[in-house]
């Protein structure tokens, strides 16, 4: 079989691989989430058989440790958070009534500055025109998530299904690596096997950095926002952690969402501040000492391309797209920075036969 036989046999079993994925993307949640569980708990399960347990045993005691903490940590979070939520819906009408009147006085000024000058009733006409098509669309996007989220994230399935996919995953772990790597091409599989080291070294670097980092921020934020008064302070913080998983986006859901609240809820100036300095040092810790210590430039994966897989996949595939965003991400960055170490050392970028440690050097 030729190269571009090749390269058109893979190709065609990739697009038939989306096309199952496209599918099945309903029932996909709790298998993906297994597969995630069992890929983060395998370096446990490896320990634990270097002293002396047999695999199953150790896969038997790290899912069900998992498993445990897991749900102790619901226990105490989902009624916790579930008040708060119901208390903030109860008073959201308060809370926006409050906002409207304290700036009312900004709105004004803005109006009549705005009225002063040349262009007003274009911009006045342009945001009239467009402001019904961006509130269908957001409430559209809305509908959509939730709807994904009712049907991928039922008790059934991550409670009963994601256990069993995890654990079985996790036991015959080896033996499917091993499979797997007795089906590369023997002329590639060094190659390949450098490649995949490569894709797991920038997952596992970047999901388990990243994951401690919002762990981390979320606890800063839900305790520092508590401590200053605001309320629902522990939700915003935790919410505002656990997007932090997308860079910078879910700092500023979580800024635009403390300040509102503490427009609403404070009278004076200080309060507010307060919550904004909180913002503003939580986001240099993580700037400067949580995101360079734990996940760093080793992983290397850009901010920018982040946010751009994790909204691809969520647009393509819903929750089960925001999960595989990441590993696809990395797989492809590998992918492409070995296709370009490739073309740098060929001939179509050197122009001659010659090595690029011999190839003469540019001047400046």
């Amino acid at each position: 079989m030729t190269v571009r036989q090749q390269a058109i046999s893979w190709g065609v079993v990739f697009a038939l691989f989306i096309l199952i994925l496209a599918g099945l993307r309903e029932i996909l949640f709790p298998f993906v989430a297994g597969f995630a569980i069992a890929y983060f708990l395998d370096p446990a399960c490896d320990r634990l058989e270097r002293a002396g347990l047999s695999r199953t045993w150790s896969t038997t005691l790290v899912t069900a440790a998992f498993f445990i903490i897991f749900v102790i940590i619901l226990s105490f979070l989902v009624p916790l958070l579930y008040s708060q939520l119901v208390q903030f819906l109860e008073n959201l009408p308060r809370y926006v009534s409050a906002i409207e009147t304290k700036i009312a006085p900004l709105i004004e000024v803005a109006r009549s500055y705005v009225a002063a000058g040349e262009g007003a009733e274009q911009a006045r006409q342009f945001i009239e025109s467009h402001f019904g098509d961006v509130a269908k669309f957001a409430i559209g996007f809305l509908a959509k998530f939730v709807s994904g989220l009712e049907v991928t994230f039922s008790l059934l399935s991550l409670f009963v299904i994601t256990p069993i996919v995890a654990f079985y995953l996790l036991r015959d772990w080896d033996h499917i690596i091993a499979k797997i790597d007795g089906w590369l091409p023997r002329a590639h599989a060094g190659v390949i096997r450098e490649q995949v080291k490569l894709v797991d070294e920038t997952m596992a670097g970047f999901v388990r950095g990243q994951f401690s980092v919002c762990m981390l921020l979320g606890l800063f934020y839900g305790i520092g926002l508590s401590l200053v008064g605001l309320d629902f302070g522990l939700v915003v913080g935790l919410v505002t952690g656990l997007m932090s998983f997308v860079p910078y986006f879910g700092m500023l859901i979580g800024f635009v969402l403390g300040m509102g609240l503490a427009i609403a809820q404070f009278d004076s100036i200080v309060p507010i501040l307060l919550v904004a300095g909180v913002f503003g040092i939580g986001q240099f810790i993580e700037g400067n000492f949580l995101t360079p210590k734990m996940v760093g430039d080793r992983v290397n994966l850009h901010a920018v391309w982040i946010i751009f897989a994790l909204l691809a996949g969520g647009a393509l595939f819903g929750l089960v797209g925001i999960m595989l965003a990441v590993p696809v991400a990395a797989v492809i960055g590998v992918l492409v920075r070995f296709t370009v170490e490739q073309y740098l050392a060929s001939k179509m970028y050197l122009g001659t036969e010659e090595s690029p440690s011999e190839a003469p050097e540019e001047e400046p």
